[in-house]
């Protein structure tokens, strides 16, 4: 137990990075377990199992699908700068963060098992409106969740290469524990019961995740340290909004988020891919299983990477890299698995050497998609930084919503474009357990949302990048002239666990 107790009180960045360190691993381990229940939540809600749910097991219509998710995902993007301000207004012996952190939770807990309770035989149009109902309660319980649970890693410290280690470790805590619910999907095919009755497969997953969600997130809440003190006024929401278009480095990565919505049709359109495209639903699981190490992979070689290069490391052009290993990889996996998907039969399965070709660049494309992802996160953090570089305000809660504001117009537009194109191209319902034959437009439909659409996006995201002005070294002059302006203020950045620890 002795050697257990050191290795928590210890620190996760041991070697001299030319900046104070100050996470140990019990602290970035409780983290970590609290962005994998955020993992449980966003695998069951905010991906491709949704819109299948929607279409397939609650039968409601490709079209209404995509209504639902554009308008709910709209209501559910402009929530987060409103959540933002008012993390960000926040003032509790808790800190800023940890409040909604200890209370989000059983929100989010109940809305989604009332979503996955189910409601097929309900008439057609009570049927939408419960199923709109309970996804805007998740919307806004899941908002309440996420704003701070980001945020809080951009007050537990200053250091970017401790910041990197630590979205490194929560990345891969957020794949495995993420992938657990999801599996039980995914592989709900390879069952009997769950393959007739797959509606009961989502509910199982559902209560999973719930309970857990629950349960990891207290590790979160009591070990977490807030480490900034905050003095001065929080913005409004229109402060909010100018931030964006004032703040030239945050303007380009929400850029860059807005043609990220191309790549993310890849996994919205993944489910019907493999039931449509490929015929044979088991697909489903193995494509799940492959893109697992992209996740881990990154989160253990991009903090090895950042450290390794030490002062030479850069964001932006690690992130142009991932876009231009992104172009190269879609465009493989276009070329060598056309002909084997789209003028195969349509109600036979693919050939097993196709099926292995698109089982090993399903994994490929994951590499530069998550390195990417990861790296995203220190330069979100680095906007914040900026802010506070320029205006003397920090405002995690607020520069977190934004970025939150375009994830959810990532998922939202994903979600739409794919169900849009189902339903253009004649996408038929599946109502039995053998796949339906879908028509040739609708498989190659599914084909190009799978790699060309893909492939487009990278290329505009490299656009926004060249005008992102942050690099490696005027980011650590920037994170100096802060601490010194606190240092002459005599604001110390101290610790906000305290006392409170007691009564937790």
């Amino acid at each position: 137990m002795g050697k257990i107790h050191d290795f928590l009180n210890s620190k996760i960045v041991k070697k001299d990075v030319g900046e104070e360190t100050f996470l140990t691993w019990n602290e970035a381990l409780s983290y970590t377990v609290g962005r994998g229940a955020q993992g449980m939540s966003t695998s069951m809600t905010a991906s491709k199992y949704v819109n299948f749910f929607i279409t397939d097991v609650l039968h409601i219509s490709a079209k209404a699908a995509s209504n639902i998710r554009l308008y709910c995902g709209i209501f559910d993007a402009i929530n987060d700068p409103v959540m933002g301000v008012l993390v960000d207004k926040t003032r509790t012996k808790y800190g800023k963060m940890r409040p909604y952190i200890k209370i989000a939770p059983y929100l989010v807990s109940f809305f989604m098992i009332l979503f996955f309770v189910g409601n097929d035989s309900l008439p057609y149009s009570l049927k939408i409106a419960l199923t709109t109902f309970a996804f805007v309660g998740l919307d806004v319980t899941y908002t309440a969740f996420d704003v701070p649970m980001g945020a809080l890693a951009y007050s537990m410290t200053p250091n970017g290469t401790e910041r990197t280690k630590l979205y490194g470790i929560a990345a891969i805590g957020r794949m495995i524990l993420g992938a657990i619910p999801a599996a039980l999907v995914a592989f709900a095919a390879w069952l009997p019961y769950f393959n007739e009755n797959l509606d009961k497969a989502y509910l199982v997953a559902a209560c999973f995740s719930a309970i857990f969600i629950i349960i990891l997130t207290r590790f979160t809440f009591r070990n977490c340290v807030e480490r900034y003190e905050h003095h001065e006024d929080a913005p409004s929401v229109k402060d909010c909004f100018r931030l964006l278009f004032t703040n030239r480095p945050l303007f380009m990565l929400f850029l860059g988020n807005i043609f990220f919505v191309l790549i993310k049709v890849a996994e919205q359109a993944s489910f019907y891919f493999s039931y449509d495209s490929l015929f044979e639903p088991r697909y489903n699981g193995f494509l799940d299983v492959v893109k697992a190490p992209g996740s881990f992979l990154a989160g253990i070689f991009v903090p090895m990477i950042i450290e390794k290069l030490g002062e030479k490391a850069d964001s932006k052009k690690f992130y142009q890299v991932c876009c231009l290993l992104g172009i190269g990889l879609n465009g493989l996996y276009a070329l060598t698995t056309y002909n084997g998907i789209i003028n195969k039969p349509a109600d036979q399965p693919v050939s097993l050497p196709i099926g292995i070709l698109v089982l090993v660049f399903s994994m490929l494309v994951t590499f530069p998609l998550e390195f990417k992802n990861l790296m995203q996160k220190e330069m979100e953090a680095e906007t914040v930084d900026y802010v506070e570089w320029k205006t003397g305000k920090r405002v995690e809660g607020t520069m977190l919503s934004i970025m939150s504001f375009t994830g959810k117009l990532e998922g939202t537009l994903s979600s739409f474009i794919c169900l849009r194109i189902l339903s253009a191209t004649g996408y038929i319902e599946h109502t039995e357990s053998v796949p339906t034959v879908q028509n040739h437009a609708t498989r190659m439909g599914l084909f190009s949302m799978t790699t060309l659409i893909p492939l487009l996006g990278y290329a505009l995201m490299l656009i926004p990048m060249i005008f992102y002005n942050i690099t490696g070294q005027s980011h650590r002059q920037m994170i100096k002239d802060i601490k010194a302006r606190r240092e002459a203020r005599g604001e110390a950045i101290g610790q906000q666990h305290n006392e409170e620890q007691t009564g937790v």
